[in-house]
């Protein structure tokens, strides 16, 4: 099959990385049975497929061979940036359920599953894209570990968590630590989007905003902010000694209040296959209300005003409303603001693509080496088939004549 000759030649680079012979059989072994036919991409289904490969050495390469993954994360993340990474590329910030039975595999418990909309016992990654146009290219699944993990270390043990992973890490601080090690690697990116489960974290827009970082992302609607022209004052006192710290002189509101008096106007951000993508937004520039907590009376914690962003608010055909925050310069146009907001959509049709395609969520060992193997190799598969399917829209069109080949059973389709 063509499409194998082409992912043995593909993987040349990364099984540098992987030292021994064995090894080096079992990394394409892994990704072929992944990206190949058969419904069930564990790994006794994958080997029964294939005569070479035995369970046991596969079984093996994933769950118990001494090996390190960075080398092999070095040259996925070298391979995402040649093919999509650059000032326009967007560095997306999600996390993902893979439903689970039982209790005993590495980080399982019931909780919030975003992509079912509800609480199910799954494990929960917190993932990474980069993407750029209609392009993803997943770099990195990080496992989060829930309160009943960390709070149990022999259980930790139990399931080979690493020594360094063992502490509480929020979703957001496991996002900040990722972006960390992939602008360590020299991965380019123009700006950070993320859903209102992260952008909701002021620590989160923090660490983005210190780093020197571009950012757009959800929050809720509640959210506090400031006209942007708020000042700070030095407040009379009536009675008693005079204030020491000088205050805003007006009170923050909720980010739906703020917009309610704004302009709303239709805005397309890009062309999609059913003609232009449009909805109404309103934006405005603000002061977020994630400064240190100040006292005002008995009004309850209100917050001085951070830094100057914009607030943007979204209605929707189905008559949804949503609102953003994002740093981007004052000078930004709203379409582009827009466009932003608008980029995140594409990692989900990556997360959706590595389960119902690569076996994404189809592993059975329980441990934390085995499953970010699994992770890692599911996303070298689909870097693998988005390298091909770019390679082949390029010839199409040098050639528009030129018949494409015959695709394997999961290459990723065109985005809608």
């Amino acid at each position: 099959m063509e499409w194998q000759n082409d992912l043995e030649h593909w993987l040349e680079p990364f099984l540098k990385g992987l030292g021994n012979k064995t090894r080096r059989r079992m990394c394409p072994a892994y990704i072929a049975g992944l990206i190949g036919p058969g419904d069930r991409k564990s790994i006794q289904p994958m080997a029964a497929r294939v005569d070479a490969i035995s369970y046991d050495r596969l079984h093996h390469f994933i769950g118990a061979g001494v090996w390190d993954s960075a080398p092999l994360e070095a040259t996925l993340w070298q391979q995402a940036d040649d093919l999509v990474g650059g000032d326009n590329a967007w560095l997306i910030i999600d996390d993902t359920a893979l439903p689970k039975k039982g209790n005993a595999s590495v980080g399982v418990a019931p909780q919030y599953a975003s992509a079912l909309g509800k609480n199910a016992n799954c494990q929960t990654l917190v993932s990474v894209t980069l993407a750029s146009g209609e392009v993803p290219l997943m770099l990195s699944l990080r496992l989060f570990l829930p309160e009943s993990w960390t709070s149990n270390e022999a259980r930790m043990i139990k399931a080979g968590v690493p020594e360094q992973f063992r502490q509480a890490r929020t979703k957001p601080e496991l996002a900040i630590e990722e972006i960390d090690r992939i602008a360590a690697a020299g991965v380019r990116f123009g700006c950070v989007l993320a859903d209102a489960g992260y952008g909701l974290s002021a620590p989160f827009r923090q660490a983005l905003s210190a780093r020197g970082l571009c950012w757009a992302v959800g929050i809720p609607k509640h959210q506090k902010v400031y006209p942007a022209d708020v000042k700070l004052v030095f407040p009379v006192a009536g009675r008693g000694r005079p204030r020491l710290r000088h205050i805003p002189d007006i009170k923050s509101v909720a980010a739906h209040t703020m917009l309610e008096g704004a302009k709303w106007r239709r805005v397309s951000w890009r062309r999609g296959t059913k003609g232009r993508l449009a909805a109404r937004f309103a934006a405005m520039r603000v002061r977020i209300a994630d400064g240190a907590p100040q006292r005002i009376g008995s009004a309850g914690a209100q917050h001085m005003p951070g830094e100057e962003a914009w607030l943007v608010g979204e209605h929707r055909s189905n008559g949804e409303r949503k609102y953003y925050l994002a740093n981007l310069p004052a000078d930004t146009p709203i379409k582009d603001v827009a466009g932003a907001i608008k980029a995140r959509w594409i990692c989900e049709q990556a997360h959706q693509q590595l389960k119902e395609e690569l076996g994404l969520d189809h592993f059975e060992g329980r441990s934390w080496t085995g499953l970010h193997r699994h992770t890692l190799m599911a996303i070298m598969a689909y870097a693998f088939l988005q390298t091909r399917r770019l390679a082949q829209a390029g010839r199409k069109k040098k050639s528009p004549r030129a018949t494409t080949s015959a695709q394997p059973a999961s290459s990723p389709a065109s985005h809608h």
